[in-house]
């Protein structure tokens, strides 16, 4: 199958590429190779390539939406319009990103959260990823919503990416303890994604790992995968709160997702994100 994917030289766009490359035909587009907020380039390479399948992992990213507004709507929303309406000139199907940001972190702490819950974004971009989900539903031939959270994996500087080379490292890290949702491992979540293609059943989908987490409990995790004696960890783990950070978006505090629509085509739940953290640290190589 010919594959488009938008975004490649991001983690998840990477990933995909990684993964699909041995056994596709895969068009990988980083931003210097297409643009996607702009639409005719957009229009005219798909039209050259017809590709079956287009995964759009172009983004701009939580607090860089929150400095530049304009941006965050013109690729998030934009971009994502433009490829779902030459996805649909030429048949394909279309795979859209979306964020357990899409929902405002009030839900009840006893529950996970479902597409029956309403969407009550509290940052811009949670307001364009909410705004892109539904222009790729009306513009796109056929799409397949996917929200996730939390990626962690090898390729992207993020708090999943520091922590376990500063704890190997003896480096005191500070992580956030009142925020939690679901961690996703980038290996599982590309996995999820093509069954789902494959499976061809177009809706909104929920993939996450399994269980529910704050960044500090994925640090602890870590630590102990590290095998980092429980005597040094409130020495190199600084608990903070999220107000400490003083970040430029305003984050959802509880957002663990679970997915119904997996269940209904036959696909289990994720294992657990502490298993695939696990899998995680041994894959870079710093696990004793």
């Amino acid at each position: 199958m010919k594959i488009a994917i938008t975004g490649a030289g991001g983690l998840v766009g990477n990933e995909f590429v990684r993964y699909l490359s041995p056994h596709h035909d895969v068009l990988a587009f980083a931003h210097r190779d297409l643009d996607v907020t702009e639409s005719e380039t957009v229009s005219r390479i798909i039209l050259d390539e017809r590709p079956a399948l287009i995964i759009n992992c172009a983004v701009v990213g939580v607090d860089a939406c929150e400095r530049d507004p304009e941006l965050a709507w013109s690729v998030n929303v934009s971009g994502a319009e433009n490829l779902a309406r030459a996805a649909r000139a030429v048949e394909a199907d279309l795979v859209q990103f979306s964020s357990n940001y899409v929902f405002d972190g009030q839900a009840d702490r006893n529950s996970f959260l479902t597409i029956a819950d309403t969407p009550a974004p509290v940052s811009i971009y949670g307001q364009t990823k909410l705004a892109a989900e539904r222009a790729v539903a009306s513009a796109a031939y056929r799409s397949f919503i996917v929200r996730t959270s939390w990626i962690f994996g090898a390729g992207k500087e993020s708090f999943f990416s520091t922590v376990p080379r500063s704890l190997r490292a003896a480096k005191k890290i500070r992580a956030i303890t009142d925020v939690w949702a679901s961690a996703t491992y980038v290996r599982d979540l590309v996995q999820r994604v093509m069954e789902i293609a494959c499976r061809g059943h177009c809706a909104t989908y929920h993939v996450v790992n399994s269980g529910l987490c704050s960044y500090h409990e994925f640090a602890v995790k870590v630590a102990q995968v590290l095998e980092i004696p429980d005597s040094k960890l409130t020495e190199l783990i600084e608990p903070i709160k999220l107000c400490d950070l003083g970040l430029p978006a305003k984050r959802p505090r509880y957002t663990p997702l679970s997915c119904t629509v997996s269940e209904e085509i036959g696909l289990s739940p994720l294992r657990d994100w502490r298993e695939a953290a696990a899998e995680y640290v041994r894959a870079l190589g710093l696990s004793i």
